[in-house]
């Protein structure tokens, strides 16, 4: 490690004199020679590095979303020339051109302010073998080894030596506590922002080999700075927690306000943003604004969770505009209740509820079919109980001249000559 920060020596003039400009402001207030003031000015530089980030962080933002829109493209270009490695190349270049997105982009951060870590790192090393370095003079340089956050000296490290530790003034037990639980929060801090990024702002519907990456990088970063921790002092300890926890916030910022489409961020985005128009009747502020307009620019390449919140503006009799406002409009209930009812479809049964269903009617069709020959027995048991047991002369008599084919009714008397 300290042969790589040597290899930014070069930066360390620079970061010395802010940590030293900011020293001086917070040590007029808790005292120069207190971890409060040192402690302070290092998180400070971490502040004033990430605020010079930030457009930096807005293209990580973008670049990572048009790599998540482009992997189903990515994929099916690697499955095209797969077998020609250089067309392969170039289509992909295309395809980066095309959209104008950017693969390093996404790692743009975190290369730029490495160089300020390694300086830093180079700084209080300096410190802990008392050696002058950029603009810390011999009396900053004994100030900055008398501090102690909770005990721990600001160039302690977890593996030093007893004697190391004693050199600066403290405990061993102390300083290895202290960097042990800020080695955890460090690491508590990155599984939690990457988590947070893999659960709430990513496009679930899409299934590519980078979503699979991104949940692996979310358990690896976590153990690198785990094992990485235990050779960093504690000022550069607390740099990197300070920065983890700007990371989170800032994303959570994003994610709230920005977030990806098709994700579960942005169902609770629209969620929100549906109760604020039903709540004012209209669209308060540009960024709600741009994201209506966004998705009225979108016409029927919404996704579902964009449809959904169209609809819900049509039920309270709303149409989106162009421009990212909403206006009444009679014709929209109207048209949102036929649209539910056309995508409305009957729920699909398994298997095994068609199997239970085909049963069942079998049953019922067996019971139906036993209860009808029942009846059909009841009904003819009892015609025959109708009919009497000892029939007449007459009633015989007409059926037999019935059987013969003979009229019914009373006869004419034969001709005497024919008798």
């Amino acid at each position: 490690m300290d042969t790589i920060a040597s290899l930014f020596s070069f930066i360390t003039w620079p970061v010395s004199w802010v940590i030293v400009q900011f020293h001086k402001l917070y040590g007029a207030i808790f005292g120069p020679d207190t971890g409060w003031a040192w402690g302070l000015s290092i998180v400070s530089l971490v502040v004033l590095i990430r605020i010079c980030l930030i457009p930096l962080f807005v293209k990580q933002i973008k670049s990572t979303r048009n790599m998540q829109v482009l992997q189903p493209k990515m994929k099916a270009i690697q499955e095209r020339y797969k077998s020609d490695k250089q067309r392969q190349s170039e289509e992909m270049m295309k395809l980066y051109k095309e959209t104008g997105t950017n693969p390093l982009s996404s790692c743009l951060p975190i290369l730029a302010q490495s160089p300020f870590f390694f300086a830093l790192y180079h700084v209080l090393s300096a410190i802990a073998s008392n050696k002058k370095i950029g603009v810390i003079d011999q009396t900053l340089l004994d100030s900055a080894r008398q501090a102690h956050i909770f005990g721990a000296p600001l160039a302690a490290k977890f593996m030093n030596s007893a004697e190391d530790v004693a050199a600066l003034g403290a405990s061993l037990t102390d300083v290895r506590v202290v960097t042990a639980i800020m080695i955890v929060m460090m690491s508590a801090s990155q599984f939690f922002t990457q988590r947070q990024l893999m659960t709430k702002n990513v496009d679930l519907t899409v299934k590519t080999p980078y979503m699979s990456q991104q949940k692996m990088l979310m358990y690896i970063f976590p153990v690198i700075f785990a094992v990485m921790g235990i050779n960093f002092p504690v000022g550069v300890l607390v740099y990197w927690l300070t920065t983890n926890v700007w990371t989170m916030g800032q994303q959570m910022y994003v994610i709230n306000q920005n977030p990806t489409p098709g994700s579960k961020a942005q169902d609770q985005y629209l969620t929100r943003l549906l109760k604020s128009v039903t709540a004012h009747g209209e669209v308060r502020g540009r960024t709600r604004r741009n994201t209506v307009k966004r998705i009225v620019a979108k016409g029927p390449d919404r996704n579902d969770i964009e449809r959904k919140f169209v609809t819900g503006l049509a039920k309270l009799g709303l149409a989106a505009q162009e421009d990212g406002t909403v206006a009444k409009s009679d014709t929209a209930a109207a048209e949102a209740e036929s649209g539910a009812q056309r995508r409305q479809q009957p729920k699909r049964q398994s298997k095994s509820q068609r199997q239970t269903g085909a049963v069942q009617q079998g049953a019922k069709d067996a019971g139906s079919a036993t209860s009808k020959t029942s009846l059909q027995k009841q009904d003819e048991k009892s015609q025959q109980d109708e009919k009497p047991k000892t029939p007449s002369r007459a009633s015989s008599g007409s059926s037999r001249q019935a059987k013969s084919g003979q009229r019914k009714g009373p006869q004419r008397p034969k001709h005497p000559s024919k008798k």
